[in-house]
C-alpha cells in the first residue's frame, strides 16, 4: 500500500470550496488534472473522470462515491481491471481554519498488486494533486470574494 498526500489553504469558506469540487460540470473550466468528469456527486454513484497527468497520457476511470458529506469530505475508490490489480481511494477532506478558510488535504491510498511496480508514476501524481489544489483555490477564492461596487455612472453623480 502507498499513499500520497497534498494539502492547500484556501481563503474560502469549506461550503463555497465544496460547490467548486462538486460542480463536475465546470471542470474543464479550471481543473488541469480532471479535465472532463461527469456523474452525481452521491454516495454509491459512478463518476466518470479523464484525467490528464502532466507528462502523462489521459486516462479515464470509473470510481464509486464511497463518501459525499457536503463541506466536509469527498472520497470515491477506483480500479483498474479488476478490483485487487491497481485500487485507488481517492479523497478531497475539508477543514474550517480559525480564520474561516479551508484547509484542503487531497490524498490518494493505493493498494493491489501493481503497486509496487507504479512508484514513479505514483510519486509524480503528487505534483498532479498539487496543480489541482492550486487550481481549485484560484477558483473558489475568486468566487467567494464580494463584488466590488460598481463605479458611478454620469447619471448617478449629483448635479
Amino acid at each position: 500500500m502507498k499513499t500520497i498526500s497534498h494539502s492547500i489553504e484556501i481563503n474560502a469558506p469549506a461550503a463555497a470550496v465544496w460547490e467548486v469540487l462538486t460542480d463536475l460540470t465546470a471542470y474543464s473550466d479550471w481543473n488541469p488534472f480532471i479535465r472532463e468528469a461527469s456523474g452525481q456527486v452521491t454516495v454509491g454513484q459512478r463518476l466518470t473522470l479523464r484525467m490528464f497527468p502532466a507528462g502523462g497520457k489521459p486516462m479515464t476511470f470509473r470510481p464509486r462515491v464511497l463518501a459525499a458529506d457536503p463541506g466536509v469530505e469527498l472520497r470515491w475508490i477506483g480500479h483498474f481491471v479488476l478490483p485487487g490489480i491497481f485500487d485507488g481511494e481517492h479523497r478531497f477532506t475539508l477543514t474550517t481554519t480559525a480564520t474561516g478558510g479551508t484547509e484542503l488535504l487531497q490524498a490518494e491510498k493505493f493498494s493491489g498488486l501493481l503497486v509496487p511496480f507504479t512508484a514513479k508514476t505514483i510519486s509524480a501524481t503528487r505534483q498532479n494533486f498539487a496543480a489541482l489544489n492550486q487550481a481549485l483555490k484560484t477558483r473558489a477564492e475568486s468566487r467567494s470574494q464580494p463584488n466590488p461596487a460598481p463605479a458611478p455612472t454620469a447619471t448617478d453623480q449629483p448635479r
